[in-house]
C-alpha cells in the first residue's frame, strides 16, 4: 500500500508534536546544555520536520493526488507549527 504525500505531511506534523511533548517533559535533563546547542536541537527536532511536512503537502497539491483537504490541512498545520517555533528559537533569549 502506497502512502500519499498528504498523509506523510500529516505524519510529520504528528511527529513534530511528539518531539515537542518529549522536549517539554525532558526539559530538566537539558539544563547543562549551552543556548546554542538547545537552539540547534530545537530547530532540528521542531522546525525541520514541520518545514519538510509543509513542502510535502505542497507537493501533494502539485501532483493532484485527490486528497486536497488532507494536503491543505498538512500545509497549514506544519507551516504554523514551524513558523511559531522558528520565531521562538530566533527571538527567545
Amino acid at each position: 500500500m502506497k502512502r500519499s504525500l498528504a498523509s506523510v505531511s500529516l505524519f510529520l506534523f504528528g511527529l513534530s508534536v511528539v518531539f515537542l511533548l518529549s522536549w517539554t517533559f525532558l526539559e530538566s535533563a537539558f539544563l547543562g546544555l549551552s543556548v546554542f546547542t538547545e537552539r540547534i536541537a530545537a530547530v532540528s527536532l521542531l522546525v525541520l520536520p514541520a518545514g519538510i511536512g509543509a513542502v510535502i503537502g505542497v507537493l501533494s497539491l502539485i501532483h493532484r493526488e485527490g486528497q486536497s483537504t488532507q494536503a491543505v490541512t498538512g500545509i497549514v498545520a506544519n507551516t504554523l507549527f514551524a513558523v511559531f517555533h522558528l520565531l521562538i528559537v530566533l527571538l527567545g533569549g
